[in-house]
């Protein structure tokens, strides 16, 4: 197991909202995600690790390979390590979603965009 690069409390703000680190272990991280109204992050994956969101509060559109999933509070998804996803915020309010993440390299060097709607080309 590689160990993780977070730190409990690192933060980021990002195009589409932002997140913080709340917790984490060696083999796992837990953050939460802040996504803005009508944001949506980029379509990625993962080559090392696999996340649980859970929906705190507000609604969700989800893709998740192929499939499109619709998440309001308290709806959670296992995205599987290697799988595309995305995660879109279909409210008016901000969405809140709790992170799980856990596999073999825990950071943000372990994403691949596959598209992104604020041209970002690079990992983080």
């Amino acid at each position: 197991m590689i160990p993780t690069v977070y730190k409990r409390g690192d933060s980021d703000v990002r195009p589409w909202g932002s997140w913080v680190v709340l917790d984490m272990t060696p083999q796992l991280v837990v953050k939460k995600l802040v996504v803005h109204p009508g944001a949506r992050i980029s379509l990625q994956r993962h080559k090392y690790r696999s996340e649980r969101w859970i929906v705190m509060q507000g609604e969700a559109s989800v893709q998740k390979g192929d499939e499109f999933l619709r998440l309001c509070a308290g709806d959670g998804v296992l995205i599987a390590q290697d799988t595309k996803h995305r995660l879109l915020n279909t409210g008016k309010e901000e969405l809140f979603v709790l992170e799980i993440q856990f596999g073999d390299l825990l950071s943000e060097d372990d994403i691949e965009r596959l598209e992104d709607d604020y041209g970002r080309k690079e990992v983080g």
